[in-house]
């Protein structure tokens, strides 16, 4: 005899308060993934010859949502907005950095 599932001992206001919950993740998830798509058809296809700046308004758009909806930036205090902003900021100098060594070689 096999046991129902842990979904199915849900009641339907709980499947419903679930449901609400996990919507924003996954239109976060969708939205990031397409903006991935986006990005990676751009670079594979370089349909003209500065398509490098459209791609980096696509990577930050993706950073925006991110920090805007995944991080849930809105609702921190001044001071850990700054910091995650920090953040991202040092992230890109890194990158920067990698890709100045990598394109000067």
């Amino acid at each position: 005899m096999s046991r129902p599932g842990r979904w199915a001992a849900l009641s339907p206001e709980d499947r419903a308060l679930l449901k609400r919950h996990l919507r924003a993740p996954l239109l976060t998830f969708l939205a990031l993934l397409g903006l991935l798509a986006v990005n990676v058809a751009l670079g594979a296809t370089l349909p003209f010859a500065r398509v490098w700046i459209v791609e980096l308004a696509v990577v930050t758009v993706m950073v925006a949502i991110i920090l805007l909806v995944s991080m849930e930036v809105r609702k921190e205090p001044p001071l850990v907005r700054l910091f995650s902003a920090l953040g991202f900021f040092w992230v890109a100098i890194l990158v920067g950095m990698t890709l100045t060594d990598v394109l000067a070689r």
